[in-house]
């Protein structure tokens, strides 16, 4: 007579299939060899990481493009992870504000266990569905907002929570995971999973999963604010004048880009009301403050784009 497996048999069994929790069998001799040669086993398997990001890039587009509409409409990017993925998320959304002049509320993150857990483990955050869930709540998620869920092992019940309540409240759902069909998939349209192997230490995602992860945030994130209009070429420009030293940067872009003093700079910057994208218009395009908004408004605030307009605009006159 074959034998039922036990409850937790199954759970087990459910783990050990998952390829975040496997055995690594290149390195299963870090514990005997030099330090240097630890060291470069973890960096030969951190050099796999990056090829298995850019095999994802075709949805990471997607996930940009879903993330710009979002903004334009005036939504926001909220992260939700547990342990690691969590607080990858909440770094990239912390970074927004000051690299790109975005307000808090824009890119947001929630983590299993709340803000305490993002310093010292909660155990067992991530596995409370109904937080996930109210935490969505609290957050008043709509139909404008972008959800990005993050799972290593692809089925955190915390970011199922989260993303089954968004997808009730109508908001596009994304699910990055290190493993092929994660259960947080099923909540997802679009759904990224860089295959990054087993770990150097089995279990511990804070390796490749973790780097993996957050350099799908990074591309995520950074390409969105790109499109749109927080970088002029390659540059920061969004810059808000809370310091001397943020006036001097304005300053010294403008200088830069336009070829003209430090005094002319600053009375570029003091005409734009302390807008640099307008002023870079202004000084690029020689035009006025006010043609230098309408335009940008017409170029959806790309900085390149409101110089091209007005110059065509110019040669039809």
């Amino acid at each position: 007579m074959k034998k039922t497996a036990s409850r937790l048999e199954r759970i087990d069994a459910e783990f050990e299939k998952l390829l975040t929790e496997h055995r690594n069998p290149r390195t299963v001799r870090i514990d005997r060899v030099s330090v240097a040669e630890a060291l470069k086993m973890i960096n030969r398997e951190d050099k796999k990481v990056a090829k298995a990001v850019e095999l994802e890039i075709p949805k990471i587009a997607k996930a940009v493009e879903t993330v710009v509409k979002a903004f334009r409409k005036g939504g926001r990017l909220i992260y939700v992870g547990a342990g690691t993925s969590g607080r990858i998320g909440v770094i990239d959304a912390a970074e927004c504000p000051p690299t790109f002049g975005t307000s808090p509320r824009m890119v947001q993150a929630l983590i299993a266990g709340g803000r305490r857990a993002m310093f010292r483990a909660v155990e067992g955050a991530e596995d409370n569905m109904r937080a996930g869930v109210k935490d969505i709540k609290r957050l008043r998620v709509s139909e404008r907002d972008v959800v990005i869920g993050l799972s290593a092992s692809g089925r955190a019940p915390y970011v199922i929570g989260a993303l089954k309540e968004a997808m009730r409240r109508g908001a596009e759902t994304i699910a990055v995971a290190t493993v092929l069909n994660p259960r947080i998939g099923k909540y997802a349209s679009i759904v990224i999973t860089p295959i990054v192997g087993p770990e150097v230490i089995a279990g511990s995602t804070r390796m490749k999963a973790g780097t993996a992860e957050k350099m799908v945030l990074n591309m995520i994130s950074t390409v969105s604010m790109v499109r749109i209009g927080k970088v002029y070429t390659n540059l920061m420009i969004d810059i808000k004048p809370l310091s001397v030293k943020l006036r001097s940067r304005a300053r010294r872009l403008l200088r830069f880009f336009a070829g003209v003093s430090s005094e002319e700079a600053e009375e570029i910057y003091r005409r734009s009301k302390y807008d640099l994208k307008v002023a870079l218009v202004m000084a690029l395009a020689r035009v006025e403050a006010n043609d230098a908004r309408k335009a940008l408004r017409k170029s959806q605030g790309l900085v390149w784009r409101a110089i091209r307009l007005i110059q065509e605009e110019s040669a039809r006159l």
